[in-house]
């Protein structure tokens, strides 16, 4: 699997997402499970780097998490969602997590996690 690296980017995109687990303890920390280390199916993670998507880490309050995702420059939001959306056993998965999740089943990736926008940024 090739993984790109924000090192080779002069400039990337950054997109900061948010969605809300189930109020329950077990699923928390099941959901937690299959996001550790060499859970992710790789499937997943190779779809997201098809895409344009140079680095994801995802954070945890409670049952709100809270996703980081930085992207090549020329990253169009919209149609990589689309596109992950198609990609090998992405539909599968998006079932898979939706049962931790306070969503349903048919729900898109896209669809579960909202884009938050930036108010703020030091410096500027």
């Amino acid at each position: 699997m090739e993984y790109l690296s924000k090192q080779n980017y002069n400039s990337y995109k950054r997109f900061c997402k948010t969605l809300t687990l189930e109020d329950d303890l077990q699923l928390i920390e099941d959901y937690k499970k299959v996001h550790a280390a060499g859970a992710t199916w790789p499937e997943i993670t190779q779809g997201m780097i098809d895409v344009g998507i140079l680095d994801m880490e995802i954070y945890i309050v409670g049952t709100r998490l809270f996703m980081i995702m930085d992207t090549v420059p020329d990253f169009d939001h919209n149609s990589a969602m689309t596109e992950l959306a198609t990609k090998p056993r992405q539909s599968e998965w998006e079932v898979y997590v939706s049962r931790f999740q306070r969503t349903s089943a048919e729900a898109s990736a896209d669809e579960k996690w909202q884009v938050i926008e930036r108010i703020y940024k030091l410096g500027d």
